[in-house]
């Protein structure tokens, strides 16, 4: 794991003086990878540390407090993608009222300047800083120009004629198309969560399953899909459901996973769970019998699934 820093004026010393990636990359798709790729390049050509700016809480709970939960990915996956794509270390800034306070000006100055030492920042080009979003690009080269601070802004990152974006996988994932948000995003979306106790519901009918803690995630389509889990360092193929669960009288959200020809204790472990393809939408059935069924039916469409992929 790389370093990961709560506050600029924590950042040590070693990690100053490198170019910053700014932005908030959530899901660490396929345009905040461009992004990165163009920050990386830039430390390689000033023989300097790479250093992520994040922030956390995401600005959009902290000034929309009863918003839903809306995350793609949450600290320990963007940590990991962003470590995937070059960054040496992050700072994942406190974001809270006095942060949100800073002026644009002693954003550049205060936090890029004199708390990472910045050569060169590298942001996309909707990237907006400052108390009250006072605070975009052409600020930003403004500032940075007086300043001998360099600046690369990334111009939209297109697919198929459509902006690569956090809202856009989000909308994907709500309508149960997990292959189009994976194809955007670069990479499986996952659900990553500690096993909780569950009523062990799925024993009694042979289908055991981990009930994975669901937190800030964006809730996908409620219903069946056909998933990979990490366990123990190794993918293993299973079947999942993310849903209320009608048949049995539940109301509270559970993301129910079965690995296959799987026998072991997974409560209180960090399970990773990527969201391959969309089998079904949560339906309510006449009983546990016809729910068994369908569960075996569910099961092989994810084996079948997921043997084409393999």
């Amino acid at each position: 794991m790389i370093p990961v820093f709560d506050d600029w004026q924590s950042v040590p010393a070693e990690w100053t003086g490198g170019v910053v990636a700014l932005g908030n990359f959530d899901g660490v798709h396929r345009g905040h990878q461009a992004l990165l790729a163009a920050a990386a390049q830039q430390a390689s050509a000033l023989d300097a540390p790479l250093l992520a700016l994040t922030f956390e809480p995401h600005p959009r709970r902290f000034f929309v407090l009863d918003t839903g939960p809306f995350r793609l990915t949450l600290p320990p996956g963007k940590v990991r993608l962003l470590k995937q794509h070059g960054v040496q270390a992050v700072l994942a800034q406190r974001f809270d009222a006095a942060f949100a306070a800073i002026t644009a000006h002693a954003f550049v100055d205060g936090v890029l300047l004199q708390g990472l030492g910045a050569r060169h920042v590298v942001c996309g080009y909707d990237f907006t800083f400052g108390a009250r979003r006072s605070g975009n690009v052409e600020r930003l080269r403004e500032l940075a120009a007086e300043r001998a601070l360099g600046v690369t802004v990334l111009d939209p990152v297109m697919h198929e004629g459509e902006i690569y974006s956090s809202t856009r996988i989000r909308e994907a994932l709500r309508a149960g198309w997990p292959t189009e948000a994976s194809e955007l995003l670069g990479h499986p979306w996952e659900i990553e969560g500690v096993v909780e106790q569950g009523d062990q519901r799925g024993r009694t009918i042979g289908f055991p399953t981990a009930n994975v803690a669901l937190g800030e995630h964006l809730r996908p389509h409620f219903g069946v899909y056909a998933v990979r889990a990490l366990v123990g360092g190794n993918w293993r193929n299973g079947v999942a459901n993310l849903g209320k669960r009608p048949t049995v009288g539940k109301l509270q959200e559970n993301f129910e996973v079965h690995l296959f020809d799987f026998a072991g204790d997974l409560y209180g472990q960090t399970l990773r769970v990527a969201l391959i393809d969309f089998i079904r939408p949560e339906m309510k059935f006449a009983g546990l019998d016809a729910l068994k069924a369908q569960i075996a039916t569910d099961g092989q469409a994810a084996r079948d699934i997921l043997a084409a992929l393999a």
